[in-house]
C-alpha cells in the first residue's frame, strides 16, 4: 500500500501551461476532481474556500501561486518585479491567517528573489520557480520523515484516533500525522483507526475516511462528541493529529476540537501526538495566545452540508477554525528532525 500511487498530489504544478493543478477538496468524497487554477484570484480563492487545505499544502499552493502570477510580470527592473511580488504576496498571504506555512512559503520566495545577484527579470522568474520546487520537494521528505520518526510509537492492535485531516490531501505527498500509519501498514500492521468527523467542515469524514479506505485501511468515523466514550471503553491507544502554527513554547493550534481531544487523553492517561513539518513551528510566536485564530463564516455551521438549513434564521454563531492545545497535554511532537518532547526547544 502506498498512498502516493494510490492518489493524485493535493497540489501540482504545470509549469508548461501555467497552471496549478489541485485536487478540489470540496467536492470530496463523492467526487475525485483536479480544478486547474490559471489567476492568482482563483489561487487565494481556493486557499479560502478550502478547495486546497491543510498547512503543508496551502504552502505549497501559494509558493506556486506566487510565481504564476510573476511569471509573465509586466516589470523591467528588479526593484519594479520585487515590489510587484511583495504586493501579491500580502494578497496571498491573508487568504488563511493562522497556518504559518503560507507566509513562510511566500516569504521564503520573496526573499529568494532579492537575494538573487543578477537584474534580469526572467531569472528572477526563475529564482521564484526554483525556490518553490524546493518547498515541494522537502514537504514530501518531511512527510515521509515524520511517518519514520512516529512509526516506532505504534504497535500493532493499536486503536488510533485521528482529528481533522492531516495526511496526503494536505501535504506534498503521504501526510504529517496519518504518514506514520502509512508507515505502519505498509509494514503490515493491523490498526484500527478512528476518524472524528470533524465539524463543522466534516474533513474527517470527508477526507481523512476517504483517503484511508483508499488505502485499504480499517477505518470507523464517529462524531467528534463520541470521541470520550471510545476511550473509555480502552478502544483508542493514542490520538494523532497536525498542526497549523506551533508557537515556540509547543502550544499548538489545529483544527476545533484538537483541544477538547487533549483534555480527554490526559484524563484517560493516552498519548497525545502532534505530527508537523519544523516550517509549522513559528519562533516568532512565544506562545499560544499568541496565535491569530481565523473566523469563518457561520454559512458552514448552519447549512453548508444539509439540504436545509438545521438552525433558525439570525442566531449568532461562534465558528473559529482553530483552537489551541497547549503545551502542556501534548505527549510529544513529532517534525522530519525527530520526536520532541516537553519541555519543547525546536
Amino acid at each position: 500500500m502506498d498512498i502516493e500511487k494510490l492518489l493524485p498530489p493535493a497540489v501540482t504544478l504545470d509549469d508548461e501551461n501555467s497552471t496549478l493543478n489541485i485536487i478540489d477538496q470540496t467536492l470530496l468524497p463523492g467526487q475525485l476532481r483536479i480544478c486547474g487554477l490559471r489567476t492568482i484570484e482563483e489561487i487565494r480563492e481556493a486557499i479560502g474556500s478550502l478547495r486546497v487545505r491543510g498547512a503543508p499544502a496551502i504552502g505549497i499552493a501559494a509558493a506556486y501561486g506566487l510565481y504564476l502570477s510573476m511569471k509573465n510580470s509586466p516589470a523591467t527592473h528588479k526593484s519594479a518585479f520585487l515590489a510587484q511580488t511583495q504586493t501579491n504576496l500580502e494578497y496571498l498571504a491573508a487568504a488563511r491567517p493562522t497556518a504559518v506555512n503560507l507566509r513562510w512559503a511566500v516569504e521564503r520566495l520573496r526573499r529568494a528573489a532579492a537575494c538573487y545577484p543578477h537584474e534580469a527579470v526572467e531569472e528572477l522568474q526563475q529564482a521564484l520557480l526554483k525556490e518553490a520546487r524546493a518547498i515541494e520537494a522537502e514537504d514530501a521528505a518531511a512527510c515521509r520523515a515524520i511517518g519514520e520518526h512516529g512509526l516506532p510509537l505504534l504497535r500493532d492492535g493499536d486503536g488510533l484516533l485521528t482529528h481533522c485531516n492531516a495526511g496526503h490531501l494536505a501535504t506534498a505527498r503521504r501526510g504529517t500525522a496519518l504518514s506514520p500509519i502509512y508507515c505502519a501498514l505498509e509494514q503490515g500492521m493491523q490498526l484500527k483507526i478512528y476518524c472524528d468527523e470533524t465539524r463543522p467542515l466534516l474533513q474527517g469524514a470527508r477526507l481523512t475516511a476517504f483517503e484511508l479506505m483508499y488505502a485499504g485501511a480499517d477505518v470507523t468515523l464517529l462524531c467528534d462528541n463520541m470521541a470520550a466514550a471510545l476511550m473509555e471503553q480502552g478502544r483508542i491507544n493514542s490520538v494523532w493529529v497536525g498542526a497549523d502554527r506551533i508557537a515556540a513554547n509547543g502550544d499548538a493550534a489545529n483544527k476545533t476540537g484538537t483541544l477538547g481531544l487533549a483534555i480527554l487523553a490526559r484524563h484517560f492517561a493516552l498519548p497525545f501526538y502532534i505530527c508537523a513539518p519544523s516550517s509549522t513551528v513559528d519562533a516568532a510566536t512565544p506562545a499560544g495566545n499568541r496565535i491569530e485564530i481565523e473566523q469563518r463564516a457561520p454559512q458552514e455551521v448552519t447549512e453548508l452540508w444539509y439540504a436545509e438549513r438545521m438552525a433558525p434564521p439570525g442566531v449568532g454563531v461562534y465558528n473559529p477554525a482553530f483552537d489551541v492545545t497547549p503545551a502542556s497535554l501534548i505527549s510529544a511532537i513529532i517534525t522530519e528532525k525527530g520526536i520532541h518532547r516537553p519541555p519543547y526547544k525546536f
